[in-house]
């Protein structure tokens, strides 16, 4: 499995304990090279893997590295090795400035073109680190990167916590998506430049239920396509019908015209941020009913499972467990993890 190649060494382990609580005066302006020295336990490998596989993937690879004698360790990152760049805007709201936290599709850490006035506007610090592009492993580096970076600026400077987020571009838009359904208490909007997926599959699992309830009624999505991106256009319709069906309505679509897979430019990034930062909370009555019909999808299909272990069908069972993991996650544990554990033990 591709995400969990670099899991399998040595810990390098924690650069230093803690967070350190915000002291540093914000100097404004774009600082290269930056870097962190807190490794913060949200970006460690027991949180990051707890949230963004499901829980029998979970189950399974814990099992491999057992099986071979080999431990997973808590991070595969050495910080002293990374660097970010960081971007401040000349004044500091009197809340406290915003946070967006960036995942590139390249590998340099830079600053889009012009971005920074907008960024002025809005009050709100940027941050995105080198060497996190595309042909970076996900799990391992991209995620555990957009993480460290969040938390550390979040440590230095005076940032409001509702007002912190993740966007990215193309893969990385797509990592961004990854990282806000599995942080909802941390990331409360995503802007999603030129890139998104369809939640609620093996590749893009939902994460335990009291975070997907947080994700559903806490966190803005912003998708931001050109009009000549078909295959993204696309992707965007169909994770707006996903995200639907899952029940998550705050969602926000801004069209680039007469343009393709590009960085938003400046007066669609307004529009954006505008967007991201005007959250429109769910009808709750609405969203019990949308909840409760996925509870009862969810206890019918366990309790086939479970029909199928009792009647000693066993391959019927693993397989009915597996599509059940793959499109509820974490919404189907615990009972999900139990139900793999007694087949486990059932030999063959």
């Amino acid at each position: 499995m591709r995400h969990i190649r670099l899991l399998g060494l040595a810990a390098i382990g924690c650069l230093a304990a803690g967070l350190a609580a915000a002291a540093e005066d914000a100097v404004p302006g774009l600082r290269q090279d930056v870097t962190f020295s807190s490794y913060p336990p949200l970006a460690r490998n027991s949180q990051i893997l707890g949230r963004v596989f499901t829980p029998l993937t979970l189950a399974g690879i814990k099992r491999e590295f057992a099986r071979d004698g080999k431990s997973i360790g808590e991070t595969s990152v050495d910080l002293a090795a990374e660097k970010f760049l960081v971007y401040v805007p000349p004044t500091r709201p009197p809340q406290g400035y915003r946070l967006m936290v960036f995942v590139p599709p390249w590998q340099k850490a830079q600053l889009p073109q012009s971005w920074g006035p907008v960024l002025d506007q809005f009050g709100m610090i940027f941050v995105t680190a080198a060497r996190s592009g595309n042909e970076e492993d996900i799990v391992s580096r991209r995620e555990p990167l957009a993480l460290i970076a969040a938390q550390n600026v979040m440590a230095q400077y005076s940032i409001d916590p509702a007002q912190v987020f993740v966007a990215g571009m193309s893969g990385g838009a797509r990592v961004a998506l990854r990282l806000a359904l599995a942080y909802p208490d941390l990331f409360h909007g995503a802007l999603l430049n030129s890139g998104s997926d369809v939640i609620g599959t093996i590749y893009e699992p939902l994460p335990s239920a009291s975070l997907f309830r947080q994700f559903q009624t806490g966190t803005r999505l912003v998708y931001v396509t050109g009009d000549h991106d078909a295959a993204n256009v696309e992707s965007e319709m169909r994770s707006k019908r996903a995200m639907q069906d899952w029940c998550v309505s705050d969602m926000a679509s801004i069209r680039m015209p007469f343009t393709g897979h590009e960085v938003a430019p400046p007066a669609i990034l307004t529009r954006a941020l505008q967007a991201l930062v005007q959250p429109e909370r769910p009808d709750p009555d609405r969203m019990a009913s949308c909840r409760a019909a996925i509870g009862t999808e969810i206890a019918d299909k366990l309790a086939k499972a479970d029909a199928l272990i009792a009647g000693g069908n066993r391959a019927d069972a693993q397989k009915t467990l597996k599509d059940i993991d793959a499109r509820y996650g974490g919404l189907a544990a615990p009972h999900s993890e139990e139900l793999d554990t007694i087949l486990t033990r059932i030999q063959p």
